[in-house]
């Protein structure tokens, strides 16, 4: 008999029949005789694994396969590992991870910091809502400041130093405010004073790759971005290109925040090569898992005995 053992117990595609095949109590696999009377058996093995909690979101699990032939390891079946999707309900973790935190965030404010495009806004606004947080979008604020502009007419009009002083002065405002979820500007980060009314709070940088980045600011037009205005070529190549110059400009000082949430990593952890599967919902779940890294890690907080 060929013996597959794996960690935990498995399920078979529909080809194989389950009542044809014994599970054995060490996790062992009885593969009927058909199987091992070929000169070159092949089976497909794949095992179903049910977390606690539930996620949304796609993961990839690795099992561990080894196969034997009467006791003897086969040589024509490689040992190795399986990436197994699992798919879960993220709303449940979502609920479940905000309310495990929320107590603990005393009523400070969270502050999103990132590129343009990064998800801020969409993030910020599952985050304050899962938190029973209000929501706060910087720029808007600076607009109705200026009498409803828009960001772009107040460059045009005023200048950058004029609107970086007015988001400083919002900044200072919300920074009194308890238990808002805000979504800043881009480039909220370069000043330094900016950072004394962040870090009365916690601030989560959302890092988003430059290639996503230009790909969701060309799909909607640069039109509301003016940092992004000038640039010669087509819309992807324009936003590329600044977006690579401003980060350059950007990243040590995003490097700041008290959090970080990589799109990259998120990718990586549930198999995909595009970040653009990724669904704000997983990102808002990264976010609140690396705030809780950042109270337990700085704060001491024991999350682990909760």
């Amino acid at each position: 008999m060929m013996d597959a053992k794996v960690a935990q117990s498995p399920q078979f595609s529909s080809w194989v029949r389950p009542n044809r095949i014994g599970c054995k109590p060490t996790g062992s696999l009885g593969l009927p005789r058909k199987f091992w009377d070929l000169e070159r058996p092949e089976a497909f093995i794949s095992s179903g694994f049910y977390p606690k909690r539930r996620s949304t979101y796609k993961r990839l699990i690795a099992v561990d396969v080894s196969c034997s032939y009467n006791n003897v390891p086969a040589n024509a079946v490689q040992s190795g590992s399986l990436a197994v999707p699992t798919n879960v309900d993220g709303s449940m973790v979502l609920k479940s991870k905000s309310q495990e935190i929320e107590p603990y965030l005393s009523g400070r404010c969270i502050y999103l910091v990132g590129m343009m495009g990064s998800g801020k806004t969409t993030v910020g606004k599952i985050l304050s809502q899962v938190l029973g947080y209000s929501f706060v979008d910087s720029d808007s604020l600076v607009e109705q400041e200026v009498e409803g502009k828009t960001v772009t007419d107040i460059f045009k009009l005023y200048g950058e130093g004029f609107f970086r002083k007015k988001e400083t002065e919002i900044l200072r405002r919300i920074s009194i405010m308890p238990r808002a979820v805000v979504s800043t500007g881009g480039g909220v980060v370069i000043r330094p004073i900016n950072w004394r009314y962040m870090h009365k709070g916690i601030s989560v940088w959302l890092d988003v790759p430059l290639d996503a980045l230009a790909r969701r600011i060309s799909a909607v037009g640069t039109h509301s971005r003016p940092l992004l205005h000038g640039e010669s070529g087509d819309a992807y190549s324009k936003a590329l290109t600044r977006l690579s110059s401003l980060l350059e400009e950007r990243a040590e000082a995003y490097a700041n925040a008290n959090a970080r949430v990589s799109l990259e990593d998120i990718a990586a952890k549930q198999g995909y090569r595009d970040v653009s599967f990724i669904t704000p919902t997983a990102i808002a779940i990264e976010a609140l898992e690396q705030i809780e890294h950042y109270l337990r890690d700085k704060e001491g907080i024991p999350f682990d005995t909760l």
